[in-house]
């Protein structure tokens, strides 16, 4: 009897054993497989393989164009890279801020100053997206991509007619009268009107010389493509907005031929490090989807999601179809 209870006592033991190790192997292999898997998802670069292998990179720009520290640091990062030996910036956006498109426009003229550098307008390359594009030497479009769009925008709702008829009055004491001026909440005064204007005017020389700067256009030639407007890929190669109409192989095949960049290297995805939090939180949940525990995957990316959030502001160079032309 005594041995039995030993036995016993032995078997739970290795119960006890072996419920910790799959515990712990569990979660090493959620963190494990979750990491591999975040790596994955971004790219050559994030797998070690971006600092040692020689390469393309590639610098997506898309959406809503507005300051970014994680974009800055992307680009230093390439800048730095020995193994990159030319760059593509592939281009899908309609534009942002002002002061986000000229962050872009700097940082990626600093890096043209280093490596050689391609735009590949994918679909959209409007106002703030067309700043960034000029920042490269040289530009392909595909033939029915939207480019232009040179103009800039401040927009402002007038609720007065709103409040009047709601009987609200919003009253202020104000150190000067262009002081937060435009309100919204009252008629925009012609003063006011008048220094907006001016901001918008200075803005807006400062985006047409930039224009013509780079893309080396006479005052005839820039006025006429300065309008606001819009044009398709086939219409902005006469235009003098873009270089050469195609895709990124015809881009890189600029790379290569004015270049010297060496044929037949792979083109990698180089993309923003995720603050800290996010990729942990991020990994966690991809490696707990792996090993099936659903519900635990949905609440590490809830954490995750909670860390996340966005800020903007400035002028817009912005292009927006609809009845009024946004970028004007």
């Amino acid at each position: 009897m005594a041995a039995d209870a030993e036995l016993l006592i032995d078997r739970r033991r290795l119960r006890r054993k072996l419920s910790l190790w799959r515990v712990l192997g569990i979660g090493g292999l959620v963190v494990a497989v979750g990491a591999v898997g975040l790596r994955v998802r971004s790219g050559g670069e994030a797998l070690g393989l971006g600092s040692v292998r020689p390469q393309i990179a590639r610098i997506s720009v898309g959406g809503f164009i507005a300051g970014s520290e994680s974009t800055t640091k992307l680009i230093e990062r390439v800048r730095d890279a020995s193994a990159v030996q030319g760059v593509v910036v592939s281009i899908s956006s309609p534009g942002g801020t002002t002061t986000g498109s000229e962050e872009l426009y700097r940082n990626l003229r600093a890096l043209a100053e280093k490596k050689p550098m391609v735009a590949f307008v994918d679909g959209t390359a409007a106002s703030g997206a067309y700043i960034a594009a000029i920042a490269a030497d040289h530009i392909v479009a595909r033939e029915t991509a939207l480019v232009g769009s040179i103009g800039v925008l401040f927009q402002y709702p007038d609720l007065s007619g709103l409040l009047d008829k709601i009987g609200v009055k919003v009253e202020s004491v104000k150190s000067a009268p262009l002081k937060a001026e435009p309100s919204g909440f009252t008629p925009t005064s012609p003063e006011a009107r008048a220094a907006l204007a001016a901001v918008v005017g200075d803005t807006y020389a400062w985006f047409k010389g930039l224009v013509a700067d780079r893309r080396k256009m006479t005052e005839k030639e820039l006025a006429t493509v300065s309008d606001g407007r819009v044009f398709s890929g086939r219409q902005s190669v006469p235009l003098k907005l873009v270089d050469g109409l195609g895709g990124e192989r015809q881009a890189i095949a600029w790379l290569e031929s004015e270049r010297g960049v060496a044929k037949d290297l792979p083109v990698l995805d180089w993309k923003p490090k995720a603050k800290s939090d996010f990729r942990l939180w991020s990994a966690l949940g991809l490696g707990a989807d792996l090993v099936g525990l659903d519900g635990v995957a949905a609440r590490l990316r809830q954490v995750g999601d909670e860390t996340s959030g966005l800020a903007q502001g400035g002028l817009l160079v912005l292009w927006r179809p609809g009845p009024a032309d946004a970028a004007r």
